[in-house]
């Protein structure tokens, strides 16, 4: 065999060329933009598909535009609310008042529920002895607290914030108890191995660890204390979003009521933005997808 020539089972593969890889991250940053477009006009479609026959069935009487009222109204009303005000004062600041009972009972519920939750994830014999009066305590229709807590507090927000909290607790209470419960063991063991107390494990590998559990209960817990404080109003307030669709109800302005909605809407998207975006920011470390 002539030195010259390498048998073909001997001839090493050749290195990976780094601007083939270069390029299969922009195939896959430019199929990402693609589908976030594709996602988003799909979205907007439907919302204008929806809209819009809403609008043409109300003018055409196939549905009570009394009852149902229609888009074109329900902006003329919340116009007319942002251009010259409501009943009550201006619309920022009702719905500053129904924001402010929602986040303070949002932020007590979430920290009570983090709170219980951990200790009693972590404390097993805490846990069998509270574990049937929280179970009884959850299986209570929270909304019907409302007319209590009204009694109880008065009109103020007191009232709208005690609803919250109790509409918050649970869901950010499980939540916590099951991240509590899914620690790993054997980070746990290796922590006591170096000598951790356990006020360092659970401030150090059980709160860490549980914290996707408890963010996941956030998303849904805020929009539980918008309902708390809705409901709270339209029991008994003097002002706030809920008074408005209580009022705008007692004058059947359904326009009003759909307004009030849309209102409402908004406001819990946009908490759901700014939620999303702080867990962006705190778990950059997870994937967000297949790298494949």
């Amino acid at each position: 065999m002539s030195p010259d020539v390498i048998p073909e089972a001997q001839v090493a593969p050749a290195p990976a060329d780094p601007a083939d890889k270069t390029g299969r991250a922009h195939s896959r940053a430019r199929a990402a933009r693609r589908r976030r477009i594709v996602v988003t006009a799909s979205r907007v479609l439907l919302l204008v598909a929806v809209l819009g026959l809403w609008e043409v069935l109300s003018r055409a009487e196939v549905i009570d535009p009394f009852n149902f009222s229609m888009p074109s109204k329900i902006w003329d009303q919340i116009w007319t609310w942002v251009t010259h005000g409501t009943a009550l004062g201006s619309l920022g600041e009702q719905i500053w008042y129904t924001l402010y009972e929602a986040l303070l009972g949002w932020v007590v519920g979430v920290v009570a529920g983090v709170v219980f939750g951990i200790a009693l994830g972590r404390i097993t014999l805490l846990a069998d002895v509270l574990g049937p009066y929280i179970k009884v305590l959850n299986s209570i229709p929270r909304i019907v607290l409302a007319p209590i807590f009204v009694i109880w507090f008065g009109l103020g927000p007191a009232s709208k914030v005690a609803s919250a909290v109790v509409l918050v607790f649970f869901p950010v209470f499980f939540n916590a108890f099951q991240g509590a419960r899914e620690v790993d063991r054997n980070l746990v063991a290796n922590a006591r191995i170096l000598g951790a107390s356990d006020r360092r494990v659970t401030l150090q590998v059980v709160i860490p660890s549980a914290t996707s559990w408890i963010f996941t209960s956030l998303h849904v817990s805020f929009g539980f204390a918008l309902i708390g404080a809705i409901v709270g109003e339209y029991i008994g307030a003097t002002k706030g979003i809920g008074l408005l669709v209580a009022q705008s109800q007692g004058t059947f302005n359904a326009a009003g009521v759909y307004a009030a909605m849309v209102i409402l809407a908004v406001v819990a998207l946009l908490a759901e933005g700014l939620l999303t975006f702080a867990e962006r920011r705190i778990f950059r470390w997870k994937p967000t997808g297949s790298d494949s």
